[in-house]
């Protein structure tokens, strides 16, 4: 089969297309044809090793443990184990197969408990592969922040995939929203449901004198100071990117000696916040937003893309 193997850090260049041995399912695996996957902003930080950190756990000069990216998936299942009972051959499916963990080729396997549901028969396969990232990164730190009807809301980088993914997961409970993105983005976040939206190449939003019960930062890109001052008293500060020292050493001592919290990390990605996602899709409280999509063949070309760091909601790759 077809896969996307980076054998050195660096640019998109390090990515090349190989042929590569079909996998095999365990008796509690499923094999899964992908059909799209997706480039997010944790495969350019893999491919890159950048932050540092990720050499300790894939290699300290070259990539060892992972070699193939990708984390969301879409497709049919092939082939199942004789242990399985919730999915048949046929099936179509989308989840996230945990990042670096090789979405980027033809087939995967996957165990049953894994973060893989059934696809809602109204998207597509390449919506369905946008989902997960976004929604369940956004899910997370929105529920660790104690995302509540009435709650003021501020969505920092809102027109990024976990973005555009917290605005209509904020406004479904119920919260109210804004978002701050650049000026070509407006449109597309107050499309989404956000309550207002500020242009920051203009305002800064701290400047306001609004206070927010949570601060959400999708892209570690907001002032921590300042995303501080804008809290309520006993507010919440999320990061999303949340790997350098700097940070996480204040958002600690934050934590300890004051009524504000700040909470950063890896979201966890779970059956049952796909599932939860998927019903949002299936009612229309949910949709991903899809910028680009990319044929396997253009992989080189999408990371450079979302490198650049401009991209609305999701970049697609197809199979």
């Amino acid at each position: 089969m077809k896969a996307v193997v980076y054998t050195e850090y660096g640019p998109p260049g390090v990515l090349k297309i190989k042929e590569i041995d079909k996998p095999f399912p365990k008796d509690n695996e499923v094999l899964i044809k992908l059909r799209a996957a997706t480039v997010t902003s944790g495969d350019v930080r893999m491919r890159k090793a950048d932050p540092f950190l990720v050499r300790f756990f894939n290699g300290l000069t070259k990539p060892k443990k992972t070699t193939i990216l990708g984390n969301e998936f879409s497709g049919v299942i092939e082939a199942a184990g004789k242990d399985i009972k919730q999915f048949k051959s046929g099936d179509q499916v989308f989840g996230a197969a945990g990042f670096g963990s090789g979405t980027y080729a033809e087939y995967k396997c996957l165990p049953e408990n894994g973060t893989v549901t059934i696809k809602p028969a109204d998207i597509s396969f390449e919506e369905a592969a946008a989902i997960p990232f976004g929604g369940l990164t956004a899910l997370h730190f929105l529920r660790k922040g104690n995302i509540r009807k009435d709650c003021r809301v501020l969505i920092y980088g809102a027109s990024g995939s976990v973005g555009t993914s917290a605005v209509q997961i904020a406004k479904y409970f119920g919260a109210v929203v804004t978002g701050v993105c650049s000026t070509a983005n407006l449109e597309l976040v107050k499309s989404l449901g956000a309550d207002k939206v500020i242009d920051y190449t203009k305002e800064d939003f701290s400047e306001s004198g609004e206070k927010y019960d949570i601060v959400f930062d999708t892209v570690g890109k907001s002032s921590f100071s300042r995303s501080l001052k804008s809290l309520n008293k006993n507010g919440v500060y999320l990061r999303a990117v949340h790997m350098s020292f700097s940070p996480v050493v204040r958002g600690v001592w934050t934590s300890l000696t004051s009524s504000k919290k700040v909470i950063g990390g890896v979201a966890s990605e779970t059956k049952e916040n796909l599932n939860f996602l998927k019903e949002l899709a299936e009612k229309g409280s949910f949709k991903p937003v899809i910028d680009r999509q990319y044929p396997l063949e253009q992989i080189s070309d999408a990371h450079s893309y979302v490198e650049e760091g401009h991209k609305k909601g999701n970049v697609v790759i197809t199979f």
